[in-house]
């Protein structure tokens, strides 16, 4: 009798420890889906907020693009100002063409920096947002397989 129960005792203990093991793979697997869901949408919105800052990036440098046009027109100018006034030999006048002239090409040193600056940012979100996006690939793929294990138990 004694190696019955003993037996008997071995058994149900193995199968309480199969019951437990399946049940509690049976909860990590619902969290883990919400963790997936939650990751998704997550990666989905730095995806967007990535696109948003690329937009803007691209709204900047066509901005910084005119002022540097604007930035070359005025030099023109003022190399056409500065040679009139050494045409009319007034001292004054050569002296505020060249003041000109030195500050519109500090302005269309600084209108480049920032447009360099601008196409670094956009670069710099480019990359931010492709790996976003596989992110979001990576997330979808745990969620379809945490689901068909799920599903598959």
């Amino acid at each position: 009798m004694k190696k019955h129960s003993g037996w008997l005792v071995r058994t149900l203990a193995v199968a309480a420890a199969g019951m437990a093991v399946g049940l509690l793979s049976t909860t990590v697997s619902a969290q883990e889906i919400r963790n997936d869901v939650r990751d998704l949408r997550q990666d989905r919105r730095d995806v967007r907020q990535d696109s948003r800052d690329i937009r803007g990036d691209r709204r900047e440098i066509g901005s910084d693009t005119k002022e540097i046009r604007g930035d070359r027109r005025e030099l023109q100018g003022d190399r056409k100002d500065l040679r009139d006034a050494y045409k009319s030999g007034d001292p004054n006048a050569v002296k505020d063409a060249r003041q000109d002239l030195r500050g519109d090409r500090r302005d269309l040193r600084g209108d480049l920096k920032d447009r360099r600056q601008d196409g670094r940012d956009l670069r710099q979100d480019k990359r931010d947002r492709r790996q976003d996006v596989r992110d979001v690939h990576r997330d979808r793929r745990d969620l379809r397989r945490d689901v068909a294990e799920k599903n598959g138990k």
